[in-house]
């Protein structure tokens, strides 16, 4: 099953950059991984024609700071959160639309990574530094298993 993996957020906000830190990450681990602002749209057309997506953002779901959550599924059920992303009409949006028009793909995988920080200059708290590590090990050693010959090497898109 060929899989997609796309951090999501903007490096200029503080934990909103857990993402995109993740996607860094596993590039420097040699996983292949996109970067995406997040919204809705883009993630729509993105993961068009991929069996298998694994999603990661920055959420506000009042856990505590650098907590990390992981749903599944098809569609994944993701809490009612105070916030899901920093995005306007986002990750989360763009998982109930695919629903709706039937271009869901056939397993998601979404990595939220708790935030608070998220005003434009802010810095990446270092309890979401070491869960953007955790979970860059976690997903690159998921890709490294023996059935790991899914991952899709895929464009590489830069960030905003």
């Amino acid at each position: 099953m060929k899989t997609q993996i796309i951090g999501c957020g903007n490096l200029g906000r503080g934990d909103d950059a857990a993402g995109v830190l993740v996607a860094k990450r596993l590039r420097q681990l040699g996983v292949e991984a996109e970067i995406q602002s997040g919204g809705a749209f883009e993630l729509l057309a993105s993961w068009d024609h991929h069996e298998r997506v694994i999603l990661i953002d920055a959420v506000v779901t009042d856990s505590r700071l650098g907590a990390v959550h992981a749903w599944e599924g098809h569609p994944p059920r993701l809490p009612e959160a105070r916030q899901f992303s920093s995005h306007g009409f986002g990750l989360a949006e763009a998982i109930r639309l695919a629903q709706v028009l039937g271009s869901l793909p056939r397993q998601i995988t979404v990595y939220g990574i708790e935030g608070e920080a998220f005003a434009v200059g802010d810095a990446v708290s270092p309890e979401v530094l070491d869960a953007v590590e955790r979970v860059a090990q976690q997903i690159a050693q998921e890709c490294r298993k023996p059935n790991a010959d899914n991952v899709l090497q895929m464009r590489t898109a830069q960030p905003q």
